[in-house]
């Protein structure tokens, strides 16, 4: 059994999900996706205690009152105090703050299709994506407004900017929400000085929101964000 998987619950919740109006997309079936997280239990040495079915339409599906068969897959998982397992990540979402919000749940999430159990550098590229796409809105817009003539002084331009820096740290305190889940694993299994929590992020592919290694500054700065 890998080093990921230390110290996790030997129970599984299982989850799969196909939307109404892409039922038969190949390889993510219900089907494909049960056999892909049976296999993955029975290799791992877990038990998967039970697996929850949802079909859902697809509109408004990022939002956890559409997916009742995920919410009680949650409250299982946290009542056997284990993880979640999927067999592909967009079986959950495709939606950063979606899944940000699962993740404040406290209930671990294992993808079928990964080798770490917290996936978190998956959710870290997107969300890295997602802050990447904030930095280009705003550059365009601060052009936009410095082609029209608007002077650096001027009201409109500030409050841009003040708009920016509140986007910037909204992602960075996104981003240390994500990643205290795996910091306070690392933490459980052994790990107590800022350098070897940073050491650990590395070993699991987690890079930092720049898509860098950790560094023990890192860390101390992302505990202190939460």
């Amino acid at each position: 059994m890998g080093k990921s998987f230390t110290g996790m619950a030997r129970q599984l919740i299982g989850y799969v999900r196909v939307s109404t109006a892409q039922p038969d997309r190949p390889g993510l079936g219900l089907e494909a996706q049960r056999k892909a997280i049976k296999q993955f239990a029975a290799a791992k040495g877990f038990v998967l205690e039970k697996t929850f079915t949802e079909r859902e339409s697809g509109k408004r599906s990022d939002a956890i009152e559409r997916r009742p068969q995920l919410a009680k897959a949650l409250n299982e998982a946290h009542r056997l105090r284990c993880a979640v397992v999927v067999a592909d990540l967009d079986r959950l979402s495709r939606d950063v703050a979606f899944i940000s919000g699962l993740m404040a749940r406290r209930v671990p999430f294992v993808v079928a299709a990964d080798a770490d159990p917290f996936v978190l550098h998956q959710f870290a590229a997107l969300a890295q994506k997602e802050r990447s796409k904030i930095s280009t809105r705003t550059k365009a817009a601060l052009a936009a407004a410095k082609a029209r003539g608007v002077k650096l002084g001027n009201p409109k331009l500030k409050q841009a900017r003040r708009l920016a820096v509140t986007a910037l740290k909204a992602a960075a305190d996104q981003n240390a929400a994500n990643v205290l889940p795996v910091i306070k694993e690392i933490k459980r299994v052994g790990a107590k000085s800022l350098g070897a929590i940073a050491r650990a992020l590395n070993a699991r592919g987690i890079p930092t929101p720049r898509g860098a290694e950790w560094h023990a500054a890192g860390v101390r700065n992302v505990l202190a964000r939460v």
